[in-house]
């Protein structure tokens, strides 16, 4: 979803120059902004971990990897997480 804000100038200046920093896009560093501040107004605790999704778990085939992620890129990876896919692996 594409929105616009109104941030101050000095902020998105040193948000820009974190970002390029940590090799993110500005896009990723605001929305991991948000994460972080709706997981804290949840409370400490609340928030389960997630296993990463790149290789499938215990069982069938383990530490193979999980053919829903075969092909893509570290972004697609992470938004596969966010998005819960390491359920189906």
């Amino acid at each position: 979803m594409k929105t616009t804000l109104d941030i101050h100038d000095a902020l998105l200046i040193e948000a820009k120059t974190l970002a390029a920093q940590q090799r993110l896009s500005l896009t990723r560093l605001i929305e991991e902004g948000l994460r972080m501040r709706l997981g804290a107004a949840q409370g400490p605790g609340t928030k389960p971990r997630r296993a990463m999704p790149v290789c499938k778990p215990k069982g069938a085939n383990p530490g193979k990897l999980n053919p829903d992620l075969t092909g893509l890129s570290s972004r697609e990876m992470l938004d596969a997480l966010d998005q819960g896919l390491s359920d189906v692996a």
